[in-house]
């Protein structure tokens, strides 16, 4: 029985991810072996990296890359709904197809395996998530099931109920961003009864603000495998792990009333603010100094020794954009929804 974990990454995310790796190795408890899937061709200097790791691989199957592609791209352009709301928005009809490369750990070299997304840092063992993997074949540990259920799955509810049958939905749900399973989980004759459910109409329940994450839900749920998730199950002894909480840090670890968190994530925030930190510009990150702790943990020589601040200028320009995407976002979210609504 092999443990393994994944990573999804590519040179934009450098920073990130050896931020990331160092954590793995300085708080998973244990050596476990490490296999980056390659968001696209950019990896010069993550193939540099890996060739200076000895538990560290990429993934070069090319036909699962391949077979995964194809498969996203069967349901996304198959989505009438999707297709509309992208092109109306200035998206491509492919809009962030490489996220659903995270789908090749299913065919990848180990039993049981640990996903993670590029922005994360681990705080804690994990032997406990592949235990679990004995009597769950998916398992999670987020709160995403507190948070509005549109962002997974945004269908009338009468239609979700026909699809997935189940009491309270909404407790079901889960961040794509980590989780664990078992290598093969989707078998082919899974993959092949769930594409032609997806093509024949059922992908109108998939929100398509994050595809791979609604398609990962509607997989998980529509195939009937069983699924565990720590933050819901467990609720009292589980922590938080966005950023956004406040947590402890004691020795570089953060602790949520006291408790050690498993990992944290920084969903959402963008990979050029890691970027020019680790330039030297001095950029708010929550929990700035644990990640720059593990971003220089091998090279404590490179870190910054100070950060230069910029102009109140490019403060303003940036804080503007900042809010004025976020604005936008907001305005096309709410511009969906009424169109959905006037329209069925």
């Amino acid at each position: 029985m092999i443990d393994g974990i994944y990573i999804l990454a590519n040179d934009v995310v450098y920073d990130q991810l050896i931020a990331l790796l160092n954590s793995i190795e300085a708080n998973a408890g244990r050596k476990i072996p490490i296999c980056i899937l390659p968001y696209n061709q950019h990896l010069d200097k993550v193939k540099a990296e890996i060739a200076s790791r000895d538990n560290i691989t990429l993934f070069e199957d090319s036909n699962s890359i391949a077979y995964w592609d194809d498969f996203a791209t069967q349901i996304w352009k198959n989505y009438p709904r999707a297709q509309k709301t992208w092109r109306e928005w200035g998206f491509p009809e492919l809009y962030e197809l490489p996220m659903h490369r995270k789908f090749c750990a299913i065919d990848g070299p180990f039993d049981r395996f640990i996903y993670f997304d590029a922005d994360t840092l681990l705080m804690g063992p994990v032997d406990y998530v592949y235990e679990k993997l004995a009597t769950s074949d998916w398992v999670v540990n987020d709160f995403q099931y507190k948070s509005d259920l549109k962002f997974i799955f945004d269908s009338s509810p009468e239609q979700m109920q026909r699809v997935f049958n189940l009491e309270n939905l909404r407790d079901k749900v889960f961040c794509a961003g980590w989780f664990a399973a078992k290598k093969n989980i989707f078998s082919p004759a899974i993959r092949a009864d769930l594409i032609d459910k997806l093509t024949s109409g059922e992908a109108d329940v998939m929100a398509f603000l994050a595809p791979d994450q609604s398609l990962f839900n509607y997989m998980v749920l529509r195939s009937g495998i069983s699924y565990y998730n720590f933050a819901f199950h467990d609720c009292k002894q589980a922590t938080g792990n966005h950023w956004s909480s406040p947590f402890d840090v004691i020795d570089n670890i953060l602790y949520d009333q006291g408790r050690r968190l498993t990992y944290l994530h920084y969903m959402s925030i963008s990979s050029s603010n890691f970027t020019q930190l680790c330039a030297g510009q001095d950029v708010n990150i929550p929990y700035r100094d644990v990640f720059l702790h593990y971003r220089y943990l091998k090279s404590p020589e490179q870190r910054p020794k100070s950060f230069k601040r910029q102009s109140p200028l490019i403060r303003l320009q940036k804080t503007t954009t900042s809010f004025l995407n976020q604005k936008f976002n907001n305005i096309k979210l709410n511009y969906r929804n009424f169109k959905d609504r006037i329209t069925k």
